[in-house]
């Protein structure tokens, strides 16, 4: 299987890590415009191309990983279409109806191509999924969500300006509330906006929003309120308390600890998480993101031998996630009335 690597920023070099900690190493090219990225890049030790279409007919990839920006990851994914290529896109933001219409077009194909889920993949998200299904709880009835991260220390080597997440369409803050609902939807359910208010409150130089405040609501009359901003500094932030008939649960990444009390306990039961392993120059750790690479690897292996693949997200899925998204800011604008 050879896997070509369509983007060489901090996201296209985690994957290459991924692959080769799955023990891909000998099968991985990259592929970037930037000579300062391919530059980069050589630290892997990997076959680099600054010309695509050299990449792929001269390497014959048969995985294409996509991590550049959002407005590109449709571009390359139709030419995997047409090529009958599988591929992994990264989170994407924008162009919901292509990716739509790309889903029906594989429908008879025997290609894999499916959007990331990486917070599926980390612990937390995990246990949560479990206490839930476990009702140790009760019935779930409400949860507060707050995550966010100051966007210039995203990238603090390069100017926010040069960086897609200062574009409108493809903001930081608007980027993560997809890419959040993504986890948060695999718990609860579909969610349907009811409100959001979604402001610039920083002098940061990017002419995005840079917090969306939205409630929610989930099936079984769950109400969720849902902060999401690129503000919190000079540490991230990630708190969740989840309220149900019988108790709580508690979550916060300041000590990355759990808790969950209800009321047959005679106190709170934690849960401590592994920090994991932080590379150089991130925040993130590579577990969560090497699994999802192994999940995406091992179903492109079950369809190439007429299986059913098992990665747990879908074109569809993004799809839906990204309409939310987008009515969430339709009734920000006031587009949306709610007593219709």
């Amino acid at each position: 299987m050879k896997i070509l690597v369509i983007g060489l920023g901090s996201m296209g070099k985690r994957r290459i890590r991924n692959l080769i900690a799955l023990g891909h190493k000998d099968n991985i090219a990259g592929f970037d415009l930037r000579e300062d990225r391919r530059a980069e890049a050589q630290k892997y030790s990997i076959s680099l191309f600054d010309d695509f279409e050299t990449a792929v007919n001269g390497y014959h990839p048969d995985v294409f990983i996509i991590s550049t920006p959002p407005n590109l990851h449709m571009h390359y994914a139709y030419i995997a279409e047409k090529k009958n290529i599988h591929c992994f896109i990264e989170a994407s933001v924008v162009d919901a109806d292509k990716i739509l219409a790309l889903s029906k077009k594989i429908e008879d194909k025997k290609i894999l191509i499916v959007p990331s889920c990486t917070m599926r993949y980390y612990p937390m998200p995990r246990k949560i999924k479990e206490l839930i299904n476990s009702k140790i709880i009760g019935k779930t009835l409400s949860f507060n969500y707050q995550t966010g991260q100051y966007l210039p220390d995203w990238h603090p080597w390069e100017k926010i300006e040069e960086f897609y997440v200062s574009n409108p369409n493809t903001g930081g803050c608007r980027e993560i509330v997809p890419f959040e609902l993504t986890w948060l939807n695999d718990i609860f359910g579909d969610s349907i906006p009811l409100a959001c208010v979604r402001k610039k409150l920083t002098d940061m130089n990017a002419d995005i929003e840079d917090i969306y405040y939205c409630i929610l609501q989930y099936p079984n009359d769950v109400i969720a309120n849902i902060t999401v901003e690129v503000i919190s500094r000079p540490k991230a932030t990630r708190d969740l308390r989840i309220l149900g008939s019988e108790g709580e649960i508690v979550y916060s990444a300041d000590n990355n600890e759990l808790r969950y009390i209800n009321t047959q306990m005679q106190d709170w039961q934690k849960v401590s998480f592994e920090i994991g392993t932080i590379e150089s120059g991130y925040i993130n750790p590579e577990e969560p993101y090497i699994n999802e690479m192994k999940d995406f690897i091992e179903a492109v292996e079950n369809v190439s031998e007429n299986k059913s693949a098992s990665y747990p997200n879908t074109l569809e899925d993004d799809y839906k996630i990204l309409q939310t998204l987008y009515k969430i800011e339709e009734i920000s604008e006031g587009k949306n009335d709610l007593s219709r």
